[in-house]
């Protein structure tokens, strides 16, 4: 089947840089697709991301190899084949964990599948130690029973069975000091990617060391910053104060224009009332003499009243005495009428008695 994929995530892609190994640089300018391939052929895990047309990570896994996190959304690992360290920028802390997670697994089967090749070799190798032990006894019994074209003839079939197991054999066991010739050559390769990760492992951590000391001195600027924009707010809070103080200043400065503005109209006012008072006193001057001759008038006027309340009196005492010898002629008036009356009826009488 080839390679497959079997996990597949997005990231922003690092490598170290190749002359200070310090710095990180940018092998992405935005996250990529970074994945995990099997390539069930040769049993092997790499990583793989392109960017476009250009591949910038391609990184088999080894057992040697771990992945490392530097913080809650970054992560690092070193390939010794490619003599260089990526380092992957994740967007959240989960992306980060289950990559990590799919990394320890597929080291794993890295590892298992390193170890049954092994046993393989080993296989092999005791096979054809068992064949080479049993080479001499077969060539004592073609000394012995004649040459091969006679032991064939003799023996049969199975003589042949065993010769072409034991050239399966010499061929296996030329492969196996061929591969154990390129696993020399990949161990020595590997040692010395060992020692150079090394060398930039303890140089990585002296970075850390300095790294912290940078840390701890941008935290104390930090705190120092922070202290200062505590005291700038302080003075911004004051400031604001003193421009709400300002304004109300202000507004009262306002408030006192206006009253001063409508004071000096009532100054005006009172100035030109003040032109006419010379008139006003003349006019109270002649008012006050119509008042005094009104009030002589009056007094002259309240002794007649007098006068005129006693002839009242005088004529309301007459009108009542008139009104007692009316009642008495009034009362004296209907006793003549009753007495008429009386007469009238008597005539009456006597004309019905005549």
């Amino acid at each position: 089947m080839g390679e497959q994929p079997i996990y597949t995530t997005r990231a922003h892609v690092f490598q170290i840089d190749p002359t200070t190994k310090k710095n990180w640089v940018p092998a992405s300018k935005q996250a990529v697709t970074v994945s995990y391939f099997y390539d069930s052929t040769r049993n092997s895990y790499r990583i793989i991301s392109v960017d476009g047309t250009k591949v910038i990570i391609n990184s088999t896994i080894t057992p040697n190899m771990t992945f490392t996190k530097t913080s809650q959304k970054f992560g690092q690992w070193a390939d010794s084949r490619a003599n260089t360290v990526f380092g992957l920028g994740f967007s959240s802390e989960q992306q980060l964990t289950k990559f990590a997670e799919k990394f320890q697994e597929v080291k794993e089967a890295a590892k298992l599948a390193r170890d049954k090749s092994q046993e393989k070799v080993e296989t092999m190798s005791n096979h054809s130690q068992e064949s080479g032990r049993e080479t001499p006894s077969t060539n004592q019994a073609s000394s012995i029973n004649g040459t091969d074209d006679e032991k064939i003839s003799h023996v049969g079939p199975e003589a042949a069975l065993l010769q072409n197991e034991n050239e399966l054999l010499k061929s296996a066991v030329e492969q196996s000091n061929t591969n154990a010739k390129k696993w020399e050559t990949e161990l020595q390769t590997l040692r010395e990617n060992n020692a150079r990760l090394v060398d930039a492992l303890q140089e990585s951590s002296a970075n850390v060391e300095s790294w912290k000391k940078q840390l701890s001195a941008c935290k104390e600027e930090s705190d120092t910053l922070r202290e200062k924009i505590a005291e700038l707010e302080a003075q911004c809070n004051e400031g604001n104060q003193e421009k709400q103080k300002n304004a109300q200043l202000s507004a009262r400065v306002q408030e006192l224009e206006t009253e001063l503005h409508e004071k000096e109209q009532e100054l005006e006012n009172l100035r030109k009332q003040a032109e006419i008072i010379p008139q006003l006193m003349a006019e109270c001057e002649t008012i006050t003499a119509k008042l005094q001759a009104a009030e002589t008038t009056n007094k002259e006027l309240e002794g007649r009243i007098e006068g005129l309340q006693l002839d009242v009196e005088e004529s309301q005492q007459k009108q009542g005495n008139m009104k007692g010898e009316l009642k008495k002629f009034m009362d004296i008036l209907d006793g003549k009428i009753d007495e008429l009356h009386e007469f009238r009826q008597g005539l009456s009488k006597l004309g019905v008695d005549n």
